[in-house]
């Protein structure tokens, strides 16, 4: 028995001497004393692995206030003219409402004074404050082509809930003179001639790898006592990022001259597509939209004609069969 209690007062010892050193490790890893090694002690060959520092890009950055630069005050406009606003026939003039009250206008007027009358803009709602809204505006079908060419300043008024306000438009790419001289020289040479685009596109053969055939529609004005005759040259035709010519990548040349009182010329151009990417596909109004350019009376000239819708679907459908797509 005695042994026994011996060998329980030993125990009993050694477990207080282990809460002790315990508790002595605890208070040094507390304290940092350096009697016990620590766990990224090196000398230490029972130490574990030390963790590894935290990764810089880790560290919390404060965020940063936001600085927005407060209203001047004013109210701009600058026009812009993508490809789908050329095929619509129109320009949008972009209203910048840098104030601090929203913009609400019940009539907005563009004035040019190459445009015989103001242009009255469309799809009207509200300009908030400090942020800007693009108006459509119809461009005239007959335009005075007699009117000087030379860009001058241009302007917008606006009518809104608080009054008028008139404003000077920037129209960096002179978007009106543009219009005018491609609207002026289809004017001209529809005294001579109409040009159009067949609607069908027929083919040499189906599937991949097919040429179709663009037709071009030469109709010279009927020749009378008191027309005046007139002579066209076709001198060329241009491709689009489409489709374009499968004998000449520059385009087609087919130099077919008609007069005044000549009959219908119908003109055949070898036609593939120039791309077969999706982009190709989806890339603006202009797929369709040939540069035509002419000889009017012995004076050059150039005009973009485009296809109906429905040729502009047969078109696209050959190009995608064409391609392998379709």
């Amino acid at each position: 028995m005695r042994w026994r209690a011996a060998a329980a007062t030993a125990i009993a010892g050694l477990a207080l001497t282990l809460v002790a050193s315990g508790c002595a490790r605890e208070n040094d890893l507390t304290t940092g004393s350096a009697t016990v090694p620590t766990l990224d002690d090196p000398d230490d060959p029972d130490a574990p692995d030390a963790p590894a520092s935290p990764s810089p890009t880790l560290r919390t950055i404060p965020a940063l206030p936001v600085v927005s630069a407060p209203p001047s005050g004013e109210v701009t406009a600058f026009v812009q003219q993508s490809s789908l606003d050329v095929a619509r026939g129109q320009l949008q003039v972009v209203v910048v409402n840098d104030t601090v009250r929203d913009l609400d206008p019940t009539s907005v007027r563009f004035r040019d004074p190459r445009l015989a009358r103001p242009l009255i803009g469309g799809n009207l709602r509200v300009d908030p404050a400090q942020s800007q809204r693009g108006y459509p505006f119809p461009l005239p079908a007959r335009p005075d082509c007699t009117r000087p060419r030379e860009q001058t300043a241009s302007f917008v008024v606006v009518e809104h809930q608080r009054g008028t306000a008139r404003v000077a438009v920037d129209d960096e790419t002179d978007a009106v003179g543009r219009f005018l001289a491609t609207r002026c020289q289809e004017l001209a040479l529809a005294e001579a001639v109409t040009l159009s685009w067949e609607d069908r596109v027929p083919v040499d053969r189906r599937g991949a790898g097919a040429v179709g055939t663009l037709t071009l529609v030469v109709e010279p004005r009927r020749s009378t006592a008191r027309a005046e005759r007139h002579e066209v040259t076709i001198d060329g035709v241009n491709g689009s990022h489409l489709l374009g010519s499968a004998d000449d990548p520059s385009g087609w040349t087919p130099a077919v001259t008609v007069a005044s009182g000549d009959a219908v010329r119908r003109v055949g151009l070898p036609l593939k597509p120039t791309r077969c990417d999706d982009h190709a596909f989806m890339e603006g109004g202009n797929a369709t939209a040939f540069r035509v350019r002419f000889t009017l009376d012995g004076e050059p000239g150039e005009v973009l004609l485009r296809m109906t819708p429905a040729g502009s679907s047969a078109a696209i459908g050959f190009a995608q069969t064409s391609c392998g797509l379709g």
